[in-house]
């Protein structure tokens, strides 16, 4: 029972660093095309509670480095870069469906500022109203991918 448990043990050891080798991990673009803020503010709420994942600024802590759970966090990023990418910003693209994510409390989601983390992404009600105009008025309402 005793020689089972180590070599269960070992063989998860071993497993978990193998798969540090996997290069799945966030990357960030070098484009830089971001759409002309209404406002320093909203460009401001926009980078504390959106940018780590609606950018190509991407800011992991090094435990997020470490798989799997750099998997999930590049899996995030990447849907969330293509729903929305400040970066990669078109004419267009409408921010009332942004806005209204904001508004009802589902961006940015919850769990980003679990255990204190990411901390300057918990906005206050006026903040996350300030953030939806802003974001209505510098995307406008027209129609979005988000």
């Amino acid at each position: 029972m005793k020689r089972t448990l180590i070599r269960v043990l070992i063989g998860v050891v071993v497993l978990f660093g193998l798969i540090q080798l996997i290069p799945n991990r966030v990357t960030n673009p070098p484009t830089r095309h971001e759409p002309p803020w209404d406002s320093a503010r909203t460009r401001q709420l926009a980078v504390a509670a959106c940018f780590n994942c609606h950018s190509n600024q991407t800011h992991t802590y090094s435990f997020e480095k470490i798989a799997p759970l750099s998997w999930w966090i590049k899996s995030h990023v990447v849907d969330g870069r293509r729903r929305l990418n400040f970066d990669e910003w078109q004419p267009g693209r409408g921010g009332g469906r942004a806005a209204r994510t904001v508004l009802n409390g589902s961006m940015p989601p919850g769990y980003y500022t679990w255990l204190g983390l990411h901390s300057n992404a918990k906005l206050t009600a006026q903040e996350k109203q300030e953030l939806a105009q802003g974001l209505d008025a510098t995307l406008g309402s027209g129609p979005s991918n988000e």
